[in-house]
């Protein structure tokens, strides 16, 4: 039995664009939701359709043209506690030797959340239960989720986490058997052509 899953990440939203963790609750910038829906179409049919529980996921999955059902919950980004809504340099302002311990360490979480490492063990769960199942599962998720299960399929060390760019509006493809996975990385989605 092949599994395959193909890994979207969501279209822009100010979060991105300003470099901030994101909060789950901003929504696309009118550029990403236009390029979303120019791509929508360009995907292959799956089997199973699930999105990240953030406001950018699903209304990329939307934008789209995905119906994703209330039961298509996919996992979730990296939490990271109380800088979830700051931006990047103003956590590395206020709280320097956090951050980089952050960035260095893959098992901490100075922020109050999640570390790199629980969110690559949660993917790295989530996407051996996926691989349980015939056929092909689409799911827009968050890049930091992209990124763990590259790290995962790779049997790559945690350190690599911060080593991928994961662009957005890409699909990622995973696809194994017997435990052995392969990955083609991050192509873009292009719109349909009429």
């Amino acid at each position: 039995m092949t599994s395959r899953v193909t890994l979207i990440t969501p279209a822009t939203n100010p979060s991105l664009r300003q470099a901030r963790f994101d909060d789950g609750a901003t929504s696309l910038d009118n550029t990403g939701a236009l390029h979303a829906r120019a791509a929508a179409g360009s995907l292959p049919s799956a089997a199973r359709l699930v999105t990240s529980p953030s406001a950018r996921c699903r209304e990329t999955a939307a934008a789209l043209g995905l119906a994703v059902k209330a039961s298509g919950a996919g996992p979730a980004g990296l939490d990271a506690g109380r800088w979830r809504g700051r931006a990047l340099d103003e956590v590395g302002r206020a709280e320097p030797e956090a951050l980089g311990e952050w960035l260095a360490d893959p098992s901490s979480a100075p922020h109050g959340g999640e570390s790199v490492k629980e969110l690559c063990e949660r993917v790295a769960r989530w996407l051996d239960a996926v691989a349980q199942s015939d056929g092909r599962t689409l799911a827009v998720v968050e890049p930091d989720v992209v990124r763990a299960a590259v790290v995962h399929v790779l049997g790559a060390p945690l350190a690599s986490f911060w080593r991928a760019d994961v662009l957005p509006l890409t699909a990622t493809e995973l696809s194994g058997r017997a435990g052995r996975w392969n990955v083609r990385l991050g192509h873009p989605l292009r719109p349909q052509e009429s």
